[in-house]
């Protein structure tokens, strides 16, 4: 499925190739299903942010409901091959922040907001819609030499993704450096301002107003920017954080398998030209470095890829912070691969509490997500995170702000354990790094006589080897028996 959404991004592309063209409209909206017309967009903004290796999309649209009921059901339509890389998708109301209770979820093509309460006929709701796309942005040309600039290509529709007839609109799209040798030109009658778009300042590209569009409508563009950084792209991170009240210790491992989504090479690598690039540090769309801002406190941190323990990384840490900077075993051009683990060990006081008024109920509160911090931004495919808690833990619940997909709890089991470890695992698709600030509270019972299962384990498996050994030891193995008294004189 991955690589059929691939293909049509690929295809997309080569039908924009020539980026000053102007492209026909056209409709998304699928045929077997059509959301009922209870909303109009009254206004309508999109900001569409590149500064990183993936788009972040911002639509803030008030919305009025034109029915004669209540409505709560808001549908946002995507094309099924970007419907798969859509991921932390949010809403909220724009002028209340605060307010809770807004679900978003996958229905047919559409994702379906709904709202905490329903909105009455003729009122108007402010919100703010959030998401990400990932694998968006394509290297433009596809190979480059090692030494090159990179460039983008980022496809887009000037229109918002929308069910709904809206009234007035504009995109803005916001590059990270103003380096932009193409861009989609627009007619002036398009706009109702009559404008030609975009209208450009600094590094801000605007589309729009326009006046009223239909439903599922859509009007691509394309821009081509200089991005000399890495399309780092995560297939799988497994992260697991592992308890343990005995230690007071908390010990955390990531599993990483990215890969550079960056212009290839056009000629083999040159090691020398390597070499001779790192007196002066150009841009580069290699990927030389990781960097873990990891919790003050850590201490313990390891790096290790497919070979073994890579040397290459530096880790500092202090009452202050704590930093792992990580270098590869080789730097990771466009089409290359690379995985690797890295792992470190925290006090748990600082992450556990006990809960006010129950004596065996603890307060787990650890980040969903942490890996590498860059500037350019990572992207994942599918993040799997474990919270592994002492044998005998249970009532596990939990909470967080990230959307998921799955959750379930089981066994874990290690090294002298009975029953095994109680387990939560949680599944994400489609995240990125900027939810590394996103806290995941756990809330478990750990009862008392559970504390000691494992020393009783232990202490019985002792036992039991020493009672073995006894019998063992006490055992007659010999094949004849001496005759009682001796032998007799001849």
């Amino acid at each position: 499925m991955r690589l059929l959404q691939w293909a049509l991004v690929g295809l997309t592309t080569l039908a924009s190739a020539d980026s000053n063209v102007t492209q026909q409209s056209r409709n998304i909206l699928p045929a077997t299903f059509k959301p009922p017309q209870h909303f109009r967009n009254v206004n309508l903004v999109r900001n569409i942010n590149v500064e990183k290796s993936y788009p972040r999309s911002t639509i803030n649209v008030v919305i009025e409901n034109i029915d004669a009921q209540p409505q709560s059901e808001y549908y946002l339509p995507f094309e099924q091959g970007t419907l798969g890389r859509i991921g932390g998708l949010e809403a909220k109301d724009k002028k209340e922040p605060e307010r809770t209770g807004f679900v978003a979820e996958v229905v047919a093509d559409f994702y379906k907001i709904t709202l905490p309460s329903p909105l009455p006929s003729k009122e108007q709701l402010t919100l703010s819609i959030t998401y990400y796309t990932l694998s968006a942005l394509t290297p433009l040309p596809a190979q480059i030499a090692q030494n090159d600039k990179q460039y983008v290509q980022h496809t887009f529709s000037v229109y918002a993704p929308s069910a709904y007839t809206t009234s007035k609109q504009k995109t803005k799209l916001k590059l990270p450096t103003t380096d932009v040798p193409d861009a989609t030109t627009l007619p002036a009658d398009l706009n109702a301002d009559g404008k030609e778009d975009p209208q450009k300042q600094g590094t801000t590209y605007t589309y729009g107003p326009y006046g009223l569009v239909g439903a599922g409508a859509v009007q691509e563009a394309s821009v081509r920017y200089e991005f000399t950084k890495p399309l780092t792209h995560s297939r799988l991170l497994e992260r697991d954080i592992e308890v343990s009240h005995w230690g007071g210790n908390i010990a955390t491992e990531e599993r990483h398998w990215l890969t550079n989504r960056a212009a290839t090479l056009k000629n083999h690598f040159s090691r020398v030209t390597y070499q001779q690039s790192a007196y002066y540090n150009p841009p580069t769309s290699a990927l030389k470095e990781l960097r873990f801002p990891l919790t003050v406190g850590s201490v313990d941190a390891y790096f290790i890829d497919d070979i073994g323990n890579v040397s290459t990384s530096r880790f500092r840490s202090n009452f202050r912070e704590a930093n792992l900077e990580a270098k590869p075993r080789y730097p990771v051009y466009g089409g290359w691969n690379y995985s690797f683990k890295v792992g470190w060990n925290g006090d748990l006081k600082n992450y556990l509490r006990k809960m006010r008024g129950g004596g065996e109920s603890f307060v787990l509160k650890v980040p969903f997500l942490e890996g590498p911090k860059q500037a350019e931004g990572v992207e994942y495919e599918r993040v799997i995170t474990r919270v592994i808690l002492p044998e005998g833990a249970t009532n596990v619940q939990f909470e967080t702000t990230v959307p998921l997909v799955s959750n379930t709890t089981g066994l874990h089991r290690t090294f002298m354990d009975t029953l095994g470890r109680t387990t939560l695992t949680l599944t994400a698709l489609n995240v990125v790094d900027e939810f590394r600030d996103r806290d995941l509270v756990v809330t478990y019972d750990y009862p008392f006589r559970a504390r000691f299962m494992k020393p009783l384990a232990i202490f019985a498996g002792v036992l039991t080897v020493f009672a073995v050994s006894w019998v063992v030891g006490n055992l007659d193995v010999r094949i004849g028996r001496e005759r009682m008294g001796g032998k007799k004189a001849a």
